[in-house]
């Protein structure tokens, strides 16, 4: 369990981050939404170029998992339905309740208690999809 540790204060050092640059406001993701404003498409493609470039580096320096495993990224099966589909689901999901996975456990943090509803939802729903995987188109 040690190990983990320093795995724990980087998600507490990012749930400030998120907190401090206005991430997880509703305001903000609502003015997203209505492209009002460029702070979060800004927050996202900066997150998306930081997610390349540290598994590049990750990648070049050997990196391994904690698990000792070289670090491997899957290729992931060709489709655009099945991704409009999900994206679609997923962006309604965050519009409605303002906040997408991770935020939300940084809202209950900052005392927005209500967000328990939020994760119990998204819970079952991570449920629902796991009995109809089969039965869905892939």
């Amino acid at each position: 369990m040690g190990k983990y540790i320093k795995f724990f204060l980087a998600g507490i050092g990012f749930g400030i981050v998120l907190v401090k640059s206005e991430a997880v406001s509703w305001y903000r993701i609502f003015e997203m939404f209505k492209f009002q404003s460029f702070h979060m498409y800004g927050i996202i493609g900066t997150a998306v170029i930081t997610g390349i470039l540290l598994l590049v580096i990750a990648k070049l320096l050997k990196v391994k998992t904690t698990e000792g495993k070289a670090i491997n990224v899957p290729l992931k099966a060709k489709g655009v339905f099945r991704y409009i589909v999900g994206g679609a689901i997923f962006g309604l999901g965050w519009a409605l309740c303002g906040a997408c996975p991770g935020p939300m456990y940084i809202l209950v943090g900052t005392g927005v208690y209500s967000m328990f509803i939020v994760i119990a939802a998204a819970l079952l729903g991570t449920f629902i999809y796991g009995v109809l995987k089969d039965k869905l188109p892939h």
